[in-house]
């Protein structure tokens, strides 16, 4: 149980630092440029769906969907939590200088993208068959083969 849990929040730290490490270089190199500090945000996303698709496709082999799903959700909303309120702070501007507008698009692009990743990571694992359930019914077709068939007597 505490390894769940360091793993749930070391996920999150590392989802809080590539939005830390996007936003200090787009401070620090594009402040006045929209289009580049749009595509340092856009491959940000971009790398955090690629780190939850490794981490579903990780997690995925190991424990069934039923006990990892509800840690991925955990992390998605409390990594997005910090990077919506907490990211802006670190670099010294308001959560809410954009206006609603677009606090409410950081939130549905951070939901889009670490959707996308964790859905990709999972297809990908029960495509290859190599998710939990898979492995349970190979086990379980190969216990069912080896035994011998039970002759009954009349």
């Amino acid at each position: 149980m505490d390894r769940r849990w360091r793993d749930v929040g070391v996920l999150v730290a590392a989802l809080f630092a590539v939005n830390v490490v996007a936003r200090l270089i787009i401070r620090f190199g594009f402040e006045g440029d929209d289009t580049t500090a749009d595509r340092v945000s856009l491959a940000m996303f971009a790398v955090i769906g690629l780190i939850l698709a490794v981490i579903a496709f990780r997690w995925g082999r190991r424990r069934p969907l039923s006990d990892w799903a509800a840690d991925m959700a955990l992390v998605v909303l409390v990594a997005m939590v910090l990077t919506v309120l907490v990211g802006p702070l670190l670099i010294g501007h308001n959560p809410f200088a954009g206006g609603a507008p677009t606090f409410f698009a950081q939130i549905w692009l951070y939901l889009l993208a670490s959707g996308a990743g964790v859905l990709i990571g999972y297809l990908v694992l029960t495509a290859l068959g190599r998710d939990y359930r898979s492995w349970q019914l190979k086990r379980y077709a190969e216990v069912k083969a080896a035994k011998p068939r039970r002759v009954v007597r009349r």
